[in-house]
């Protein structure tokens, strides 16, 4: 929000009526957007998905970074603005697909890495220099399986 106001009082003010508004429509959709997130990946990427459940580390993967705090200290602010413009206008699963988006770039990375600790710590530090093609995508990939732009959860 800093990105968008010059003024730390008005940053102030966005910030928590953003997630107020994000809490206050979406509260009861968070819960249920892990389980949505695996459905999608048995879409895309099936063997990752197994991967992710042989060595344990579907349960760990940084849901709270990305379902609680729409991505906030994830992205750079550039990717993070079009995901909350997505978020305001209405989709809380835009944040199903960019961390969809996110394992599906990282592939290599996770398949290669046997241990949950390690893939919750490179998700948590995802490298920042390809993510705006990584929302890009995702935003591609959430308008091909919800379709309606508008489409809420």
């Amino acid at each position: 929000m800093e990105e968008i106001v010059d003024d730390p009082v008005d940053c102030y003010w966005l910030i928590k009526c953003f997630i107020n508004q994000f809490h206050n429509k979406f509260g009861d959709s968070l819960p249920h957007l892990p389980k949505s997130l695996e459905h999608y990946l048995s879409q895309e990427e099936p063997r990752l998905l197994n991967h992710l459940r042989s060595i344990g580390a579907l349960p760990q993967l940084p849901y709270s970074l990305w379902f609680k705090r729409c991505f906030a200290g994830c992205l750079p602010e550039s990717s993070l603005q079009r995901v909350w413009d997505k978020v305001i206008s209405g989709s809380c699963k835009i944040l199903v697909f960019v961390a969809l988006e996110i394992l599906l770039s990282c592939k290599i990375m996770l398949i290669g890495n046997t241990r949950p600790e390690g893939v919750v710590k490179f998700l948590c530090n995802i490298p920042q220099e390809n993510t705006d093609a990584i929302v890009s995508k995702a935003i591609d990939l959430w308008q091909k399986y919800c379709g309606n732009p508008n489409h809420a959860v």
